[in-house]
């Protein structure tokens, strides 16, 4: 042939094995596509949650609800912010995307849905761990405003208390049968000389009024001890109740946010003064704010509805600069107190401390 140029035949050997090779390469690949997209991974995505203002309301209904005086007329945010999780399972190609996302985070399945627990048990124990920081932000909050610690009713211990239709949740047991009750040690203490099935007179007080109730004692299953049928807790008592009413939300990262919003609709101080402000953090009875998951992605939702300031746990500033949002200035917060002069120094036009 001219030029001595070769011309393999498509029969040859060598083209038939090229052939074969490609052809398998296809076929692979082609399995691997399926697979990527069908096959599940231990991985789930998390993505930005919404954010509840926790001065504001909820399909008509106020997140935090006061009964027994007003609540304080004020028109800024303070939004608590909640990270979304995926279904279990994704897939591989439904990872790798998310991998290159900087509004998603691909975690280990067993970090969310642990695995010695049901999908069901998971959501109710960060339910249960949402209800709790609940009751620990209205405390923090009720303290840092001066109210008297009492023996509070959390609520009924059974369907058959001797106290239903008497004593009322958060109602302060103030004395049993004249014996003052301070504390829950000393309300022991009284219900000690007290014989189960006796008739007491139990004095409390209710949204700030005095009142008393004639209670027929039960007896403890396991001692021969009366009870009068409702738990407890020595907590602040004001004379007003607070209700904080957040469903679908779990989980102890909102506590911060939520004792904020508490100070702010009771107390003395308009802490945001019509500015858009967000955060997260757990807190503690101390007032301690502790770390969370997810601060990246909180920081996004924070964005996203025009929040001037983030309270980032001082634990999470490091990841938090990682990953800063224009215009999103970050404060960092170990405490109330620093939480609540970053909202003075907003309010004042400084910057606060920051991470």
């Amino acid at each position: 042939m001219a030029g001595g140029s070769e011309v393999l035949s498509i029969s040859s050997p060598l083209v038939t094995r090229r052939i074969a090779v490609l052809g398998t390469g296809v076929l692979l690949l082609l399995v691997l596509g399926v697979l990527g997209t069908a096959v599940p991974v231990p991985y789930v995505a998390q993505v930005p949650g919404p954010t509840l203002n926790t001065l504001g309301e909820v399909d008509g209904e106020p997140v935090i609800a006061v009964e027994g005086r007003e609540r304080n007329d004020v028109s800024g945010n303070l939004n608590l912010t909640t990270v979304g999780v995926s279904r279990a399972g994704l897939s591989l190609v439904e990872a790798v995307q998310g991998w290159f996302d900087d509004e998603v985070s691909i975690v280990p399945q067993e970090s969310v849905y642990p695995s010695d627990r049901s999908r069901e048990e998971t959501q109710r124990a960060n339910r249960e761990a949402f209800l709790t920081s609940e009751e620990r932000a209205e405390a923090v909050a009720l303290d840092r405003l001066g109210f008297p610690v009492k023996v509070v009713v959390r609520g009924l211990s059974g369907e058959e208390s001797p106290s239903e239709g008497l004593l009322e949740e958060n109602d302060a047991i103030e004395s049993v049968d004249g014996r003052p009750t301070p504390d829950t040690t000393a309300l022991d203490e009284v219900l000690d000389d007290v014989e189960p099935g006796a008739t007491v007179t139990v004095a409390y007080t209710r949204l700030g009024e005095p009142g008393t109730a004639e209670v027929t004692t039960g007896q403890a299953e396991d001692a021969d001890r009366a009870l009068l049928g409702v738990l407890v807790a020595d907590r602040p008592s004001a004379p007003f109740d607070v209700d904080i009413q957040v469903a679908d939300v779990g989980g102890p990262s909102a506590g911060l946010m939520l004792t904020l919003g508490i100070l702010d609709l009771v107390g003395d101080t308009d802490l945001t003064e019509g500015a858009v402000v967000a955060g997260t953090g757990t807190i503690d009875g101390a007032g301690a704010v502790g770390p969370i998951g997810g601060i990246q992605l909180k920081m996004v939702s924070a964005r996203e509805i025009g929040a001037e300031l983030f309270l980032v746990p001082a634990d999470n500033c490091e990841e938090a600069l990682e990953a800063p949002q224009p215009g999103l200035v970050l404060a960092r917060v170990a405490d109330l107190d620093d939480a609540l002069d970053a909202l003075a120094d907003h309010r004042a036009g400084r910057t606060p401390e920051g991470c």
